[in-house]
């Protein structure tokens, strides 16, 4: 399995697509349009929900297998569907991988839930603060020894949450490895679409995207992943690293 190129077998984006600006804008509103929906709840994972959408599982699949990594790292669990995500496929490249999964509240009837899934025994779960010293240092011992970390910020969607996430975790992402940002669309959406969260536009994960990359030259959004799928939660999110 490792023997593939995985450059070999990317699609192409059709240069006509990415230039259309008309479908660009259809593409956001239809994704503003769905959130009113609740559409990202939909969908489950090995019998759990993702709360993603279809496009982004498919996208992190493709960066997975691009990247191999043995380890990837995840901020927020929620009902814990992309930890399984994560490790099924983790499993199916074979080897010692693992996937954490970081919160500040598990829920008990999602962590019995994760616990008891056959994919549990690829999983570490961590209970606290994504910034906290003692699970940034249960991190870095759980990752000792592996040589290429993925990491999926998708916790508080506070700027200033985000933006600390990106420099405490962006360290132990290696050249070739993403560190992915979900929910940055919650800067392109109306005006209190929000008004029960802490977030919303000019505050929110996109904005600290801007401000990370402002001082860090390791990383740069994959734009062409972008332009294929169209529609994503994760605008200017997905980040590539460009060098150690």
């Amino acid at each position: 399995m490792n023997n593939i190129d995985p450059s070999q077998v990317d699609p192409q984006v059709s240069p006509a697509r990415s230039a259309d600006c008309a479908f660009k804008q259809l593409s956001v509103q239809w994704l503003i349009a769905s959130a009113a929906h609740r559409y990202s709840y939909n969908f489950t994972w090995m019998g759990r929900p993702i709360i993603q959408y279809p496009q982004d599982i498919i996208a992190m699949q493709e960066i997975i297998w691009r990247v191999q990594p043995d380890v990837i790292i995840e901020t927020g669990v929620a009902h814990g569907g992309s930890l399984l995500f994560y490790a099924s496929m983790l499993a199916l490249l074979g080897g010692d991988r693992r996937v954490i999964g970081i919160d500040v509240e598990i829920r008990p009837h999602n962590r019995t839930a994760i616990e008891a899934h056959p994919m549990a025994s690829l999983i570490d779960l961590l209970e606290g603060s994504s910034l906290s010293s003692s699970v940034l240092s249960t991190v870095h011992r759980l990752i000792e020894g592996r040589h290429q970390p993925l990491v999926v910020l998708d916790s508080n969607h506070t700027h200033d949450h985000v933006l600390k996430e990106l420099q405490v975790y962006s360290p132990l992402v290696h050249r070739g490895s993403y560190l992915v940002v979900f929910d940055t669309i919650i800067e392109d959406m109306p005006e209190n679409s929000f008004p029960d969260r802490p977030w919303g536009k000019g505050n929110n994960p996109k904005t600290a995207i801007n401000a990370f990359l402002r001082l860090n030259n390791r990383f740069q959004i994959d734009t062409e992943l972008e332009k294929k799928l169209s529609i994503t939660t994760a605008p200017s999110g997905y980040l590539r690293c460009m060098k150690d």
